[in-house]
């Protein structure tokens, strides 16, 4: 039966009758739907009009019409026909007569002999094969393939990238999604090629065509000699030039060219990669050039010529040839067209498009006719044909009909017998052919169609589907399923209907479901429900029948929604903004919740917004608490502008009338009473019935005041004057700002009001890309960067702040827009009037009146302190920056005084004094005096003060007018409230105030003032209640005063060293003063001309830019010096250089350089780099300080760059002279001995060098060292104390008898040292003993062991194994004392293996057996039996062991609850729990663990009662100072960091500490003699391993990933699935880790020490580049640089290619080794780094190279190659830290350049990683402000990531700000979240506090976490 099933399918498909229509599986009942399943196996044609969801689609047949087909199986189109069911035998004669080449499903081809085929060639699913060449038509063109309509109803895709030829340089993936519908239009036909075919697994026989455009593909073996002219070829446009276009063939060989002039369709505009047709008009073959015409006319009529010896690879599909007909078959033509070539016809393709019956006598044989080439398959050299009319003008045949269109009368055209009816559509302007497929002719089981059907009659057919290469419709005549309901194809889909549809699938995106007619749609996740849910999988049912509403159709993608609201709902539907008419009320739904409104969503995507006023909330109440994304809501239309697609909706559905009275209009003044005081402002109740909101920015014109003013207010403070800016529904939003009341009349509440160039007061309301100013309502301008500042350099936000009052110009006004343009900038916007100052008056007074009614204060005081008043208090107290002073009557009233002020009176504490009160702080309770003689006296005959205040008043205030210029003093300059107190002379000394700063720079730098400057200023206001008693003034520009002063010095004056200048400061740098006098002179102090004798810390503290100074010229600048362009003088201002004593000119000789070793002199710091301090001393002289010589202690060392900050004084003692370079070196502690002679440091002897040594060391002094190299076994440590100085740490010296004395100990750590013996050796070198033990207590000297005399028989005694012999072992007692053991005295037991049990470097504890003195023999046992109690108990004593101890040992048990280790040199267990054994979870313990494995682990806990040991092996555990880090650990990080960035996850770095270890590199000749063991692997000339990770990032800190993001909660399963891929690739590495570690003991246990003993290791060991790094280092050491480059060359050769990381190691050490030895370096290195980049990751070898040049220092070529990785790998987050990291190593701008590059540069799931760890860079070794920025900037559009937080959290904490630590806390724990997510915050906060707090401070915050806790426990219940 199913043998029979597949034949009829197949003769169905090949006679061309499936119809092209969309995938629909229509479902009745359960049934036919299993039934329909099973159709599934049947052969399906790929078709055209298949719907997009998806793409493809599944049989078109139901059981019944199977059923048909099965019942007709033995039908063929125009062949035999059955004439009775018993008649077998003539059934199977005529199967035997047509062998199974006749069947259509195999191609014939030209090759035919014998009978002709009974059936034309016909392409179908089945015998479509790779390689075949298809004519057809462009039917889509999506965003990234075309659907490309091929013979025979199939269909094909073209991928964006085979759309082209490479050649053309088009980057399809960069494209814009509109570079498709550019170069390709609709119903363009096009050449193909069959690239492959994809079987769709989900339906069995359908495939998916992939089809090729690319000309190299289809003109393969073309050349030049085969093309001739006037032919028609096919060609892309590559580029566009003045004369025409160059084409490109596909085919390197040659090109084409069109003349522009010689193109008759000149509108068509051509774009690169456009394809067209041309006639070949010429050849220019000695050019290779092909010149065309594209003549639509001549390329139409042109036809392929018939050229002998003609291949068939020459042609191609849509070639016109000319035919002959050589006879016809049963449903098509078989004709023979250039001289050897056969193809057929099939009936679908020939003239007429309504053949009738008798078609086949209109084509007698031998007829000519002109055809295309239709389709050939070159494997069988089958062709097919087409005589198409529309096809042969090279056109497309035109699409008349749509899907799903009903025609009443079309007419039966032609009724062929077991197959179907041929119909006329009467479709405008010409009829359409259609044809009906027999399965479609009725529900019911179609009978003999001749008799049920006749030819010429009309029936009503509706179309099912299209054919566009042959413009065949496909027709349906079931007047059933075909022509009921309302929903048939895509088309018939509208947005807001109401559909059925079943459920075919259920994923974590939503629902696909089907609706009745078989069109699939998609439900998302979202709109399946009401609520969110967790599981959809369970609540909807594969195969349930669910009613749906259509949300949108585009593109044939369609979306319902099962919302129940929304199916339900009764009201319109909204589904285009022409139907948003004023007052429609609809159902929609929340897409996005904002501050000021919500974003709701409708139908067929529009969109609508909700102001925050027409919300329905509270005052106050947040929006969020009220509304959630997703939520259904009924919302009224209250404006709508179509045409610019707006919206404006309301949820007040019938919102309440307000009476006349109430009626506040925008712009008017009202009073207001607070009602309440809330976090985000102030409510206050206006006119008794309307309430209005003040914003905390809006209560003051100063940033600071207003947080002031909002504390002060208390319910039922009454506002006299408040402006109505806008309205939010019933709600006023108001403001107090002193500016826009002021200008209440003049603000624009319409558009109309503005006109140009005019000033209008203002406030920020946004700035996103600009500076947005608000006025009245919504009446916005825009002022972009470049108008907001005259600074370019200065960010706009960080100079504006949201709420801000400013000053704007307008500049122009478009009244068609609306847009407003303005400028902020100080020079055009900057104020005339001092409203600025006086608002900050008034408002500190009201401030001041609230805080006193509130603590009950008198304000008395204030009234005998007024301004310019005398007052009589007493000296309180003298401080170094002034006196203060306190009065009889007020206790809590003090008076400040600064030196200034004193007028060189000198006080005393007591002293009884008058003042002058120059200000008054009320709300600080502060008065300003001044004791200078000119203000006290004016008032001398007056014996009463305050009688006649109002007198004096007058007197000082008579002369004073308005706008009136004045000359004024600089008596106080208050930076903090922004103003300065000033006096005027001219006018009896009145005193005045005025403004620092201006509306639109409050938050720009200042212009620094000193006290006692001069300047000019115009009075404003004079002294009354409005300006509270203050004369207020406007300062000029101080440009202007310059000008008009540069202006009369005409002539410039010439100065000569020596002469005294009047200087006035222009900059203040940490070393030296920049000052400029004259006209055009600029000058310089250093900082040591700035004081007399001993330097002074911070010389310059005192000085103020602007101030004025009397210096002498001393010397003319060096043109040498680096910056010497910028000073032409050397200025000394010190007080010695400034006498007028004949000894100046002594002092201006220069001083001979002449300083004596030991002899102490000072300096400043003006530079720190990796290994020195260098000060400048004078001018001339500079002095330098090894950094190892500044402290002992580690963390000082460690800490350089903050010990010695630039401009820092520093005393020391001179050590070494180099006179030829002026240069000192000294040390900070003075000299033991000072050697003789001044020798410079190049001149000095072996002798003298020692002696300096000796000098500097001496036994017992304790100095600061940095581990040089971890010798292997019991080598000890090497440390580097000095410049080319070492000295050795031994073994014993290392701690107190510890098991494992090096643990601990790295490369690069610092460490404090004690000498211990200082040694001259024969070869002129110093030996220098050192230890690290720094025990005084009485147990660990009388450990010692120093000497042979000390050591006495049965003495106890520790030591570490030495060596171990078949005969025993030696052991070390101390660094010259050794003993021995005899193999029989190692155990009581019997040692089967001593070197096992005995490693070199364990320790052990023993007896003394005997001493010879003499001989320095002695001999130690380790037996128990022999031994003491006492060493039995030591070696079973818990109370040794305390916690946080790293021990190691051997694992003695393996259980299921965890491991029993034996710690080693004891005979204690401890047991590790199985929680303890990792971080992560352990499924089999025992699979991971075996009995006698070594491990470490750290000792959580010592009970000594029960002698129980709890220990811990997980890696939290262990800190990063004991990780050994191997090549291959480096490299494995480095390739997880690269699989976890392109996964995509957020991983997000905790603490970003930075590793600042230093790798040793000097080869001093004295180390290599001294340790000969390391002459192999020590000097520059050692290869250093793989070093491509981020040092300073991404070594320990990149480990530690952030869990607590929210998606991971939802992805469970795929968390487990990583964690297993995770643990599976930690086992790997584990085991590599493990063979290196075993190969790097082996090599160090017995080292190789010839070529033929490292041959012999690497012949073991061929594909590990530890052995051939030690090979290459081995031959450097011989000074063989080519013996080890040829090594490097083999290593690459042999390593198998498989080892990446092997062979990476070895490009590493190449590098390095170039980089040492290379001639020149920068070129050979370059050489090696392109080779390494043909053969591993070009991103490991950059990252790689970028290592080597920052780790030597090489910062230009480490900044240059920078600039390149960010280009190449512009996607990776890890180039782009290394550029941000390089910039802050160096000190150097730029990083937010940087920042806002690789922002555009990375993808957007990368922004946080990226954008977070350079946040802590900057906190690390930036600027923390910026560092701040860059969190608020992802926390403002994350602000519930409480992984930011956490981060954000620990870097303020690391940083040691308290205030702005808990400021931060309060921030985070305000947030609205669960309290599982709030709790780890809240803890977080209780740690900090019990570590910086108080017992308040921890109770705080304790109750504050109850608080939220019961707020989020009810919140969580009513949900």
């Amino acid at each position: 039966m199913a043998k029979r099933s597949s034949k009829a399918v197949n003769r169905k498909s090949a006679n061309g009758l499936m119809p092209d229509k969309a995938s629909k599986k229509i479902f009745k009942n359960k049934t036919n739907l299993d039934n329909g399943v099973q159709s599934k196996t049947l052969a399906m044609q790929i078709e055209d009009d298949v719907p997009c969801f998806p793409r493809g689609g599944a049989t078109s047949l139901s059981r019944h019409e199977v059923d048909e087909v099965r019942a007709e199986a033995d039908a063929e189109f125009g062949g035999l026909v059955r004439e009775s069911n018993n008649n077998r035998r003539k059934k199977t004669l005529q199967k035997k007569n047509h062998p199974a080449e006749d069947d259509t499903g195999s191609l014939f081809g030209d090759g035919i002999s014998g009978k002709l085929p009974r059936f034309a060639n016909k392409i179908t699913s089945k015998n479509v094969s790779p390689g075949m060449k298809i004519w057809g038509v462009i039917a889509e063109i999506n965003k990234k393939d075309l659907v490309i309509s091929l013979p025979g109803g199939l269909r094909g895709l073209v991928r964006a990238c085979e759309a082209f030829d490479p050649d053309l340089d088009i980057e399809t993936k960069d494209a814009d999604s509109s570079f498709l519908s550019r170069t390709f239009r609709v119903g363009q036909l096009v050449s193909c090629i069959v690239l492959d075919l994809d079987a769709d697994n989900k339906e069995k026989g359908n495939h998916k065509i992939w089809l090729s455009l690319r000309l190299a593909l289809l003109y393969k073996g073309f050349t030049l000699d085969a093309i001739q002219e006037g032919m028609v070829l096919t060609a892309y446009v590559k580029s566009i030039e003045d004369h025409g276009y160059i084409l490109s063939f596909g085919l390197p060989s040659f090109v084409g060219f069109l003349p522009k002039n010689d193109r008759t369709e000149s509108r068509d505009d051509k774009v690169v990669g456009q394809l067209l047709q041309g006639v070949v008009r010429s050849i220019d073959r000695s050019r290779k050039v092909i010149y065309l015409s594209s003549d639509h006319d001549a390329v139409s009529k042109c036809v392929t010529k018939d050229v002998k010896g003609i291949s068939i690879d020459l042609l191609i599909p849509g070639m016109m040839v000319n035919a002959r007909v050589l006879s016809t078959l049963e449903n098509g033509l078989i004709l023979s067209f250039l001289t050897y070539f056969t193809g057929t016809v099939d009936i679908f393709n020939l003239e007429n498009a309504f053949p009738t019956t008798e078609w086949k006598d209109h084509y007698g044989k031998n007829k000519k006719v002109s055809a295309r080439i239709l389709f050939l398959d070159p494997s069988t050299r089958a062709v097919g044909l087409t005589l198409n009319s529309h096809l042969l003008q090279n056109e497309a045949p035109p699409s008349l009909v749509k899907t799903g269109d009903i025609f009443d009368r079309a007419k039966i055209v032609r009724v062929d017998r077991g197959a179907g009816l041929l119909i006329e559509i009467p479709s405008v302007p010409v009829s359409t052919p259609a044809y009906v497929c027999i399965s479609d002719v009725a529900d019911n089981k179609a009978q003999k169609l001749d008799k049920q059907f006749q030819e010429g009659s009309n029936v009503r057919v509706r179309v099912f589907g299209f054919r566009h290469l042959e413009g065949l419709a496909i027709g349906v005549l079931k007047q059933g399923s075909a022509f009921e309901g309302s929903v048939f194809t895509h088309s018939d889909v509208k947005p807001g209907m109401t559909v059925k549809a079943k459920i075919l699938a259920v994923d974590i995106f939503g629902a696909i479901v089907q609706l009745t007619s078989g069109v699939k749609a998609l439900c998302p996740l979202p709109h399946m429900s009401e609520f969110e849910i967790a599981k959809p999988g369970k609540k909807f049912n594969v195969g349930a029948e669910l009613v749906f509403r259509v949300l949108g159709v585009k593109s044939k993608r369609i979306t319902v929604t099962h919302k129940k609201t929304l199916v339900k709902s009764k009201l319109p539907v909204l589904s285009s903004y022409a139907e948003a008419t004023d007052g429609l009320v609809t159902h929609g739904w929340i897409t996005k919740i904002e501050k000021h409104g919500c974003f709701v969503r409708f139908y067929n995507g529009v969109q609508g917004f909700v102001p925050r006023s027409q919300l329905g909330l509270e005052p106050g109440r947040d929006t969020s608490t009220t509304y959630h994304v997703g939520q259904v809501v009924k919302c009224r239309v209250t404006s709508s502008l179509p045409a610019s697609r707006r919206i404006n909706l309301s949820f007040l559905i019938t919102p309440r009338r307000a009476s006349e009275d109430e009626i506040v209009s925008l712009g008017s003044l009202v009073c207001g009473v607070v009602e309440q005081v809330t976090h985000r402002g102030v409510i206050v109740l206006v006119n008794a019935n309307a309430k209005g909101t003040i914003s905390t920015d809006h209560l003051a014109d100063h940033h600071e005041q207003a947080s002031l003013m909002k504390s002060a207010l208390k319910p039922g403070y009454k506002f006299d004057q408040l402006l109505v800016l806008d309205t939010e529904g019933e709600n006023l939003v108001l403001t107090a700002k002193y500016s826009l009341v002021n200008s209440s009349q003049q603000l624009p509440l319409e558009i109309s009001q503005i006109s140009p160039y005019s000033i209008v007061q203002g406030y920020i309301c946004n700035l996103k890309s600009g500076c947005f100013v608000r006025y009245l309502g919504r009446l916005t301008g825009f002022c972009p960067r470049s108008k907001a500042i005259d600074d370019q350099r200065n960010d706009v936000s960080e100079a504006f702040y949201v709420g801000q009052s400013v000053r704007s110009k307008i500049l122009d006004v478009n009244g068609e827009t609306g847009r407003i343009t303005v400028s902020l900038k100080q020079s055009s916007c900057a104020s005339t009037d001092t409203s600025f100052i006086q608002s900050y008056f008034l408002l500190e007074d009201k401030i001041a009146k609230l805080q006193m009614a509130d603590s009950k204060c008198s304000e008395v005081w204030t009234e005998n302190f007024g301004i310019g008043s005398i007052v009589e208090g007493k000296i309180h107290e003298a401080k170094e920056f002034g006196v203060v002073v306190s009065f009889e009557k007020y206790d809590d009233v003090f008076g400040f005084a600064p030196h200034y002020q004193l007028g060189g009176n000198d006080v005393e504490t007591g002293t009884v004094v008058r003042a002058v009160v120059l200000d008054v702080s009320r709300l600080e309770r502060v008065v300003d005096l001044s004791l200078k003689p000119e203000f006290v006296t004016r008032f001398k005959d007056s014996s009463d003060i305050l009688p006649h205040k109002k007198k004096r008043k007058r007197e000082a205030n008579k002369e004073l007018e308005l706008h009136q210029t004045v000359n004024a003093v600089v008596e106080i300059v208050k930076e903090k409230e922004n103003y300065m107190v000033l006096s005027l002379p001219e006018y009896n000394h009145a005193v005045g105030y005025a403004s620092l700063t201006d509306y639109n720079i409050q938050k720009l730098p200042k212009k620094q003032f000193v006290n006692g400057q001069s300047v000019t200023a115009t009075i404003m206001a004079l002294p009354s209640p409005s300006t509270v008693g203050r004369l207020l003034l406007l300062l000029k520009s101080i440009g202007e005063a310059e000008t008009s002063s540069s202006k009369r010095a005409k002539k410039k004056s010439g100065y000569n060293v020596g002469a005294l200048v009047q200087a006035e400061i222009t900059d203040i740098k940490p070393l030296e003063l920049r000052l400029k006098f004259g006209v055009g002179f600029h000058g310089r102090v250093h900082i040591t001309e700035a004081t007399d004798g001993a330097a002074a810390e911070d010389p310059f503290r005192n000085l103020r830019i602007g101030q004025t100074l009397t210096a002498r010229i001393v010397a003319k600048a060096d043109k040498y010096e680096k910056n010497w362009k910028s000073h032409q003088w050397e200025l000394s201002i010190r007080p010695s250089m400034l006498t007028d004593s004949n000894e100046i000119r002594d002092k201006l000789t220069p001083v001979a350089f002449n300083f004596s070793i030991g002899q102490s002199v000072t300096g400043y710091v003006y530079k720190v780099d990796c290994q020195w301090v260098w000060l400048t001393v004078s001018r001339e002289v500079r002095a330098q300080i090894f950094f190892l010589d500044t402290s002992c202690e580690p963390d000082e060392l460690q800490d350089l760059q903050k010990q010695f900050s630039v401009g820092k004084s520093v005393r020391g003692h001179i050590l070494s002279i180099n006179k030829e370079k002026r240069l000192l070196r000294l040390v900070l502690r003075p000299l033991s001995t000072i050697p003789n002679g001044n020798e410079t440091i190049e001149d000095q002897s072996n002798d003298n060098v020692i002696e300096n040594v000796f000098s500097l060391i001496r036994e017992g002094s304790v100095v600061g060292g940095r581990i040089s190299k971890v010798l292997p076994g019991v080598g000890g440590l090497l440390v580097e104390i000095g410049p080319h100085l070492y000295g050795k740490v031994h073994f014993t010296e290392l701690t107190d008898s510890a098991p494992d004395p090096l643990l601990g100990y790295r490369e690069g750590q610092f460490v404090k040292c004690k000498v211990l013996e200082v040694s001259p050796t024969g070869r002129g070198t110093v030996h220098v003993d050192l230890s690290l033990r720094f025990g005084d207590d009485v147990t660990s000297l009388r450990d010692r062991v120093d000497k042979i005399e000390d050591l006495q028989p049965n003495m106890i005694v520790k030591g570490y194994v030495k060596s171990v012999t078949p005969k025993g072992c030696f052991i070390s007692l101390s660094r010259k004392l050794d003993a021995k053991i005899l193999l029989s005295n190692l155990s009581d037991g019997f040692i089967e293996s001593p070197e096992k049990e005995f490693p070199v470097g364990k320790l052990v504890i023993g007896k003394v057996l005997s001493v010879e003195t003499l001989s320095r023999r002695v001999e130690v046992t380790l037996k128990m039996s022999s031994g003491s109690g006492a060493l039995k108990a030591q070696m079973n004593d818990t109370s040794s062991l305390r916690v946080g101890d790293i021990i190691s040992g051997s694992i003695r048990r393996v259980e299921s609850y965890g491991l029993f280790i034996t710690i080693d040199h004891t005979t204690l267990v401890g047991l590790c729990h199985i929680s303890e054994l990792s971080d992560d979870s352990v499924d089999s313990i025992e699979s991971k663990y075996k009995a006698g494995e070594r491990v470490k682990a750290k000792i959580l806990k010592v009970d000594n009662e029960r002698h129980r040991i709890s220990l811990g092996m997980k890696n939290s555990h262990f800190g990063d100072d004991i990780e050994i880090q191997t090549p291959s650990k480096l490299t494995s990080d480095e390739d997880e960091g690269d699989k976890e960035e392109g996964e995509g996850e957020e991983v997000v770095d905790r603490n970003g500490q930075m590793d600042n270890t230093h790798k040793p590199n000097s080869d001093h000749q004295s180390q290599v003699e001294e340790f000969p063991v390391l002459a192999q692997v020590e000097s520059r000339a050692s290869i250093l391993p793989l070093e491509v990770s981020l040092d300073d990032i991404e070594q320990a800190d990149m480990d530690v990933a952030v869990s607590w993001t929210e998606e991971h909660a939802a992805v469970a399963d795929t968390k487990d699935e990583k964690s297993k891929r995770r643990a599976k690739r930690k086992q790997k590495e584990d085991r590599e880790l493990e063979i290196i570690a075993a190969e790097q003991r082996l090599l160090e246990k017995d080292m190789p020490r010839s070529a033929e003993e490292f041959e012999k290791v690497i012949r073991g060991s061929l594909n590990s580049s530890f052995v051939w790094i030690k090979y290459m280092a081995f031959m450097l050491s011989l000074a063989d640089v080519d013996k080890a480059r040829a090594i490097a060359e083999r290593a690459l050769k042999t390593i198998n290619i498989r080892e990446e990381t092997e062979k990476l190691n070895v490009w590493v050490a190449y590098l390095n080794l170039e980089n040492e030895y290379g001639n020149p370096p920068e070129e050979a290195v370059v050489k090696i780094f392109q080779r390494a980049l043909q053969y591993c990751d070009p991103k490991k070898v950059h990252l790689a190279l970028l290592a080597m040049y920052q780790r030597t220092e090489q910062h230009k070529l480490a900044n240059e190659l920078l600039d390149k990785m960010t280009k190449k790998f512009r996607h990776s987050c890890k180039v782009w830290l290394r550029r941000v990291q390089s910039l802050l190593k160096q000190h150097q701008d730029g990083v937010q350049a940087i920042v806002n590059r690789a922002v555009l540069s990375l993808p957007r799931h990368k922004h946080i990683k990226f954008i977070s760890q350079t946040a802590i860079l900057e906190f690390k070794c930036g600027v923390p402000d910026r560092g701040r920025s860059f969190f608020e900037g992802i926390l403002r559009e994350y602000p519930k990531r409480t992984d930011l937080w956490n981060i954000y959290l620990d870097q303020e904490i690391r940083l040691g700000d308290v205030n702005m630590t808990r400021a931060l806390f309060e921030r985070a724990i305000s947030l609205s979240l669960k309290l599982r997510k709030m709790e780890p915050l809240l803890k977080k906060y209780l740690e900090f506090e019990k570590t910086v707090g108080d017992e308040e401070r921890i109770e705080y915050v304790k109750k504050a976490a109850l608080e939220y806790a019961k707020t989020n426990l009810g919140i969580e219940t009513e949900d």
